[in-house]
């Protein structure tokens, strides 16, 4: 007879590699041979593939899938994948973090999420954080992450020569990132009184969607930005056609982009962008992309165009603040310039804070970000490559601050509006460089909503006004207009054929009935 068969756990890197060869085709039986596990162990780790790939996407790169063998949830799913995606972002950034800061913006998180329950940020918690995301002891004392720059150098120098072999222009080297926005985030003194930023309307805002930053190494082919939140058609979009808008948008309910989402973008955006856009220019229909490390992403020949002229190259572990491109400033100008865009809209609206809150919708940033995103100049994505190109980077002159310039600009025009005396560039400045989770930036709370439907009837917008028909020998009051105007812009949102300058155009329409609205109410009290 044979003995009973030792059990063998597995870790997540051996699982990976399982998912790996049945992809190439290694049969069910061989692979429980291998491994020593029986075939049924086999199939259902085919079964959890996403599952998988997911759980080690959100773990440290460097020692999270070699080690870890379960893949145990957190009793707050939602505030470990938070956490996770603020610790690797402080990684990124080579901020120091230690165990007291993790488990305080723990409890904040805790707190701005609205969660409930008995959350307690202990020792034993943060053991368990680090265990469940294969985090290093070191990486908890509270000294700077860096990258590894011997690693980085490394790269670049094999990067060069791969350059030079396949004789790639730099209109042909295109670099991705990605990073969490939260949208509905506006500087703390700048559109709350004093008075009621002590009270629980005010808090963090959770309102999040991921964007990825797609550029050639020129900075002349940007393509349109990859926004993923959570919801599949959120309820801002209704009627309107995904295809139609500025950005490729999908949804997951991931922290960070996750394989099956990011392949689909590659295959069906990417490579007929590119191929367009080579195409245009003359050049042969070859590229390369550049992205991080991927824990869990399938090999880089997995990862081409159908005639493998277009391919992936990744970046080693931990070097990403160092080389990666988007991580070299586009990123944080894009978010810069999306939260200066935000703030003028609320200066042009002229409403209250309150009701521009309420107004926001996730159609309104993402149009924003796209907008922010057009702005990013060319020379900024250019001197990003510098230190993968070194003789690549225009000669531009003396480097302008355009972080700098804008936060001086809009602190001037701030301290002349109602609501908003008490601002001041080092405020702008500190909520421009924010990850959304300081005391730099705050929203109004979703309670705000409820407050609207207490009021009077007469002071909340009627069933009548919403049927009312165009009329021209009626006069049109500015609620009429406002709504027709979002009418339309619905419609513009369904139609395939519509440009985007045309739905500015509308939506700078809006803000100015809304700010006639406001200035007719005002007359009135």
């Amino acid at each position: 007879m044979l003995g009973k068969r030792k059990r063998v756990v597995l870790t997540i890197k051996d699982k990976l590699d399982i998912i790996k060869k049945l992809e190439e085709g290694i049969s069910f039986k061989k692979l429980s041979v291998v491994y020593g596990i029986g075939e049924s162990t086999v199939r259902d780790i085919k079964k959890n593939k996403e599952r998988i790939i997911n759980y080690a996407n959100s773990s440290d790169p460097t020692s999270g899938v070699s080690k870890r063998k379960s893949m145990k949830s957190s009793t707050y799913e939602e505030l470990d994948r938070v956490m996770i995606e603020w610790f690797n972002q402080q990684k990124t950034d080579g901020i120091p973090v230690s165990g007291t800061i993790c488990a305080k913006q723990a409890k904040f998180f805790f707190d701005a999420l609205g969660m409930e329950g008995d959350f307690n940020a202990s020792s034993g918690w943060l053991t368990r954080f680090k265990q469940r995301h294969g985090i290093p002891k070191a990486a908890g004392k509270g000294t700077k992450l860096k990258g590894d720059e011997t690693a980085a150098s490394e790269f670049c120098g094999n990067f060069q020569e791969f350059v030079e072999r396949e004789n790639l222009q730099p209109e042909q080297i295109y670099g991705a990132d990605q990073t969490g926005l939260f949208w509905k985030c506006l500087p703390s003194r700048t559109l709350a009184l004093e008075t009621e930023q002590s009270t629980s309307a005010y808090r963090s805002s959770r309102e999040r969607i991921i964007i990825m930053c797609c550029a050639n190494a020129t900075g002349l082919h940007k393509l349109n930005l990859c926004v993923v939140g959570k919801a599949k058609k959120p309820r801002a979009f209704k009627g309107a056609d995904l295809s139609n808008l500025p950005v490729t948008y999908f949804s997951q309910k991931s922290a960070w982009i996750e394989h099956s989402v990011f392949r689909q973008w590659f295959e069906k955006y990417f490579v007929p962008q590119v191929q367009k856009h080579l195409k245009s220019k003359g050049l042969l229909e070859k590229a390369v992309l550049l992205l991080d490390f991927p824990p869990a992403h399938p090999d880089e020949e997995l990862l081409s165009s159908d005639d493998g002229r277009i391919v992936v190259k990744y970046l080693p572990p931990n070097v990403t603040s160092l080389i990666q491109p988007m991580s070299q400033g586009v990123l944080a100008t894009v978010k810069r310039y999306y939260r200066a865009g935000l703030l003028q809209k609320y200066m042009d609206e002229g409403i209250d804070p309150k009701m521009f809150w309420k107004n926001l919708t996730v159609l309104d940033a993402i149009y924003e970000v796209s907008r922010a995103w057009n702005m990013v100049k060319s020379s900024t994505i250019t001197k990003a490559w510098k230190k993968l190109f070194p003789g690549n980077e225009e000669n531009s002159g003396m480097h302008i601050d355009e972080g700098a310039i804008l936060a001086a600009n809009l602190a001037t025009v701030l301290q002349n509006t109602e609501d908003c005396e008490h601002v001041d560039i080092e405020n702008i400045d500190q909520w421009f460089d924010s990850q959304s989770n300081d005391s730099s930036c705050q929203v109004l709370s979703d309670s705000e909503g409820a407050e609207d439907q207490s009021r009077p009837a007469e002071q909340r917008p009627s069933s009548k006004t919403r049927k009312t028909e165009l009329n021209p020998e009626k006069h049109i009051s500015h609620k009429a207009a406002l709504e027709w105007t979002e009418n339309l812009l619905d419609y513009l949102e369904q139609q395939d054929d519509m440009l985007l300058s045309d739905k500015l155009v509308l939506r700078r329409l809006r803000t100015i009935i809304r700010r006639k609205q406001k200035n007719q109410n005002n007359k009135n009290h």
